[in-house]
């Protein structure tokens, strides 16, 4: 079974995700919180698989919920699936650059909530939806690189750059494979090495670093 955390100040949109989720037969809603903090507590004492965390809540919010569950130890297993309103809310690069898996729009479809749960579970980041990479577009366009993020590339090898790039611009490891000609196995190792030197928790961050240090511009491809 996949534990879940349900994390929104509304009590009435808790209600509706518990009814969509606990219909599935591999799914389990096993606490819910209406603000950070409680979420980040909860979270500690009940080590759900995924948060399913809204941003915009009272006290502590979303964001500074989602920094406190990635920056715990005890909490490295805990995978954190931002919902939001709208598109272009300016939070959700945050908490991307935070740590979390990947977002999603509350009006999404519930089999479409449900995969997503699945992926987020099996250790993926949930970067699919044309409307992350335009989240992240976006905010990157306002900010330009700096120096200091630009030295965080230093200890990458030039093909791990590479791979890097490719991961920014959204390719599998059976695309980077067939444009690098290698094994997608070989991709994922060279992936995998970048994270570890970079100490980015998944692809999500990955995606954030390569846009940040000026690696795949805003509009590439």
């Amino acid at each position: 079974m996949i534990r879940l955390l349900l994390a929104d100040d509304q009590t009435v949109v808790r209600a509706g995700f518990r009814a969509l989720l606990d219909t599935g037969d591999d799914l389990v809603v096993v606490a819910e919180a209406a603000d950070g903090g409680q979420t980040v507590e909860l979270a500690r004492t009940t080590l759900p698989d995924v948060v399913l965390m809204d941003i915009r809540m009272p006290r502590t919010d979303g964001l500074e919920a989602t920094r406190r569950i990635v920056a715990d130890p005890a909490l490295a297993a805990v995978r954190v699936l931002v919902l939001t309103t709208y598109e272009a809310d300016e939070y959700v690069f945050e908490a991307l650059r935070s740590g979390a898996a990947g977002f999603l729009l509350k009006d999404v479809e519930p089999d479409d909530l449900r995969a997503a749960i699945r992926t987020v579970a099996g250790g993926h980041s949930l970067l699919a939806p044309s409307v992350t990479r335009r989240v992240i577009e976006e905010f990157a366009r306002l900010k330009a690189p700096e120096a200091d993020a630009r030295r965080r590339l230093e200890p990458l090898t030039a093909r791990e750059r590479e791979v890097l790039a490719m991961v920014g611009r959204g390719l599998s490891n059976d695309e980077i494979g067939a444009r690098l000609l290698m094994s997608p196995l070989t991709a994922k190792t060279h992936v995998s090495r970048t994270m570890t030197k970079l100490g980015a928790r998944d692809r999500a961050q990955l995606v954030v670093t390569a846009y940040e240090t000026g690696l795949v511009r805003a509009g590439e491809h």
